[in-house]
């Protein structure tokens, strides 16, 4: 009696633990670095209202007037910057990114696209959605969000009237 206790006490802990892990280290890790560090740079490439978002990617050009530098790193396929809530600090309006490699897939070519009505970044191959105005990128449905995989997320650095972005 006391063993199936145990065994289920264990059980449950498990379980518990494992519902509430999320899995965002899950692509490639690569350097990260866009500096947007001025108010010149911020108003042209930034995002600027909650839902507003860009992509950044060195493999792809965009965006496509972007300078890019040698300095400049996009990630394993991109960067997804938008303007949401920012769950470490606790505040709106600032400015996340994310990975846009779809972590169920872990290939740079399969990137989620951003969806501004739903506010969701959906992946076009496993069907999967994140929350990335709110959600730090967790996944919200399909296979990643049955393994429990998120999108890694970047820092967003307030730097000289604009923003880096690093990891």
């Amino acid at each position: 009696m006391i063993r199936r206790w145990i065994a289920c006490f264990v059980m449950a802990v498990v379980a518990a633990v494992a519902c509430t892990t999320i899995d965002d280290n899950r692509t490639p890790s690569y350097q990260v670095h866009i500096k947007l560090n001025s108010v010149g740079l911020w108003d042209t490439y930034g995002v600027h209202g909650m839902g507003d978002h860009r992509v950044f990617s060195a493999r792809k050009k965009l965006p496509s007037n972007f300078h890019f530098t040698a300095n400049t790193f996009t990630g394993f396929a991109g960067v997804l910057l938008m303007m949401g809530y920012d769950f470490t600090t606790q505040t709106y309006n600032t400015p996340v990114a994310y990975e846009i490699a779809c972590p169920v897939e872990c290939r740079y070519d399969v990137t989620v696209d951003y969806n501004p009505e739903t506010f969701e970044a959906v992946c076009p191959k496993c069907g999967s959605h994140f929350n990335v105005l709110e959600g730090g990128g967790a996944a919200v449905s399909g296979l990643a969000y049955d393994r429990h995989y998120g999108l890694t997320r970047y820092r967003v650095t307030p730097d000289n009237g604009g923003y880096i972005v690093s990891n």
